[in-house]
């Protein structure tokens, strides 16, 4: 492991509900082209460096993202994915030297996208006409109103955070290099917290894709400096 902690945060590849202009939120649509060809170029970008584990949501856009990253890097030959509500079935047993090099990929909930009620599978010009585009912004945009049945970023980031902080956080005190796959809103809640932004700046808070976010930590896990690739 790296004598420093390291986590690297990527945001999914476009989808193909994306492509339509369609809320997402937790259905489990698969990558576009488009998105796909955003998953190998981070690859690229992200192939010199070696991973020690990575974390992922439950949706296969993000998985996907993750997966086409690891193709494309120079260390990971082979990998476990180990569901975060079966996790005592992959850790009861001795591993042998074979199961040790296989990077483990850790299957959450936790960092699913932010759930959008009643919105998802909108279209977003529908939904404005439906709403009103004051509403819909506020819905999108603020940090503590939910949209009808769904989450705020507020709601998100009470899942978000506490996941990091117990099943994150220890790997980077330890000085492992992380590879975290995930959403929009999933990553600008775990930015929010990481950075110590307020509502108001996360809000404004633009991220497009095929931008890795690099984080270097200290042997207690305080936030040393940050760096974006591109």
């Amino acid at each position: 492991m790296n004598q420093k902690g390291q986590l690297v945060l990527v945001r999914h590849g476009q989808s193909v509900w994306n492509k339509q202009n369609r809320f997402t939120g937790w259905v489990d649509v698969s990558l576009s082209q488009e998105g796909m060809a955003e998953a190998t170029m981070t690859g690229k970008l992200l192939r010199e460096m070696r991973f020690d584990l990575a974390f992922t949501s439950l949706l296969l856009r993000a998985q996907d993202t993750l997966y086409e990253i690891l193709k494309q890097n120079l260390y990971c030959d082979q990998y476990m994915r180990i569901h975060e509500t079966r996790s005592e079935w992959y850790e009861h047993f001795t591993s042998t030297q074979a199961d040790l090099m296989e990077l483990k990929i850790y299957l959450s909930e936790k960092l699913n996208e932010r759930y959008y009620g009643d919105l998802q599978g909108k279209n977003k010009e529908a939904a404005r006409k439906e709403f009103g585009d004051e509403r819909v912004h506020l819905w999108r945009r603020s940090y503590d109103i939910p949209p009808p049945g769904g989450e705020s970023l507020e709601m998100t980031a009470l899942r978000v955070i506490p996941y990091y902080d117990t099943q994150i956080k220890p790997y980077l005190k330890k000085g492992a290099s992380v590879l975290v796959s995930a959403h929009g809103n999933s990553l600008r809640a775990l930015i929010m917290h990481l950075e110590r932004l307020t509502p108001d700046q996360i809000q404004a808070y633009e991220w497009p894709t095929g931008s890795p976010h690099v984080y270097h930590f200290d042997s207690h896990g305080r936030l040393q400096h940050k760096n974006v690739l591109s």
